[in-house]
């Protein structure tokens, strides 16, 4: 009872910045304007913060982390190779295998941060950022085939968003700063995290102000089976695998959140640029968001029971 009541206490505050965010926006407070600016502000310098920071201080010498990593790619590969039938079986174009695809692979690295700072602290974040470094890259060039495999993609399509993308080039800075011995002097570590402490809360404020409950319409069933295969079935996996490399607790812990989390609201950008179903897109972003209030906790709950 007790760990249940940790887990609910880490974790309501969250949900509880992102319902925030939603009526925020709602109410056109404090603009409309506000928001597409806050989420550049966090996306490019704020959250590249945190992950930088994390990353130039953590312990690399974890004997763990070879494992954690390995868990990492054979969760994506297994997760991947059944998606990859899905769309053999039931015939799905790119438009709608992206959004699927996306739905199942992708996660709210906002939340995902936030959960792992409350229940672990420095610690986790540390181990979670590492996560990132493989779980980022891996995902957009899954997503990006995924929605444009039928008309061809090329190795620079594929590869460019990765090379752009600030959360990447954060992790990577960060840990050659923590391999090259500078540390963060001079009061490096102190502006990093004033600027880290900030990226959280705002970026749940974010992802609550991008929810679209009306495009929920039309899709019930697939918005439901992707819904459970993200949040429930996915988890499942991670946790099978972690068993299969022997994580330790921790790590077991951290992996499984990251595959229950919620897809990413960033997902619905990268569909529109590439002709994806967005209408659909959106849809999953905001049942999962909204499923995820109930389903986190669950998860956890369970595998910490």
């Amino acid at each position: 009872m007790y760990r249940v009541t940790a887990l609910l206490l880490a974790l309501w505050p969250l949900f509880a910045l992102i319902i925030a965010g939603y009526f925020l926006r709602l109410r056109e407070f404090p603009s409309e304007a506000f928001w597409p600016g806050a989420e550049r502000i966090n996306y490019f310098v704020l959250f590249p913060a945190l992950l930088f920071s994390s990353l130039a201080t953590a312990p690399l010498t974890n004997p763990a982390l070879p494992r954690l990593a390995g868990a990492v790619m054979l969760g994506l590969g297994v997760a991947w190779a059944g998606l990859l039938l899905f769309k053999r079986v039931r015939g799905w174009s790119a438009a709608r295998f992206g959004a699927f695809a996306q739905g199942a692979l992708r996660f709210n690295t906002y939340l995902g941060l936030a959960a792992v700072g409350s229940l672990f602290g420095k610690e986790g974040l540390a181990l979670a950022a590492l996560m990132l470094a493989l779980m980022v890259p891996t995902v957009n060039v899954m997503s990006v085939w995924a929605l444009t495999a039928e008309r061809g993609v090329s190795v620079r399509t594929l590869l460019l968003p990765i090379l752009k993308n600030p959360l990447i080039l954060a992790c990577v800075a960060g840990a050659l700063i923590n391999l090259s011995g500078l540390g963060l002097p001079g009061g490096t570590d102190r502006l990093l995290g004033l600027l880290a402490a900030a990226s959280l809360p705002l970026g749940l404020l974010c992802v609550g102000a991008a929810l679209k409950p009306r495009e929920l319409g039309g899709e019930i069933p697939a918005l439901g089976w992707n819904s459970t295969l993200r949040l429930l079935a996915v988890p499942l996996l991670a946790y099978a695998v972690a068993r299969l490399l022997n994580l330790p607790a921790m790590e077991t812990t951290i992996l499984v959140l990251f595959f229950a989390l919620p897809t990413a609201p960033t997902a619905y950008v990268l569909t529109r640029q590439l002709g994806g179903d967005s209408h659909l897109m959106a849809g999953i972003i905001t049942l999962q968001t909204l499923l995820a209030a109930a389903s986190l906790p669950l998860v956890l709950t369970l595998l910490n029971g």
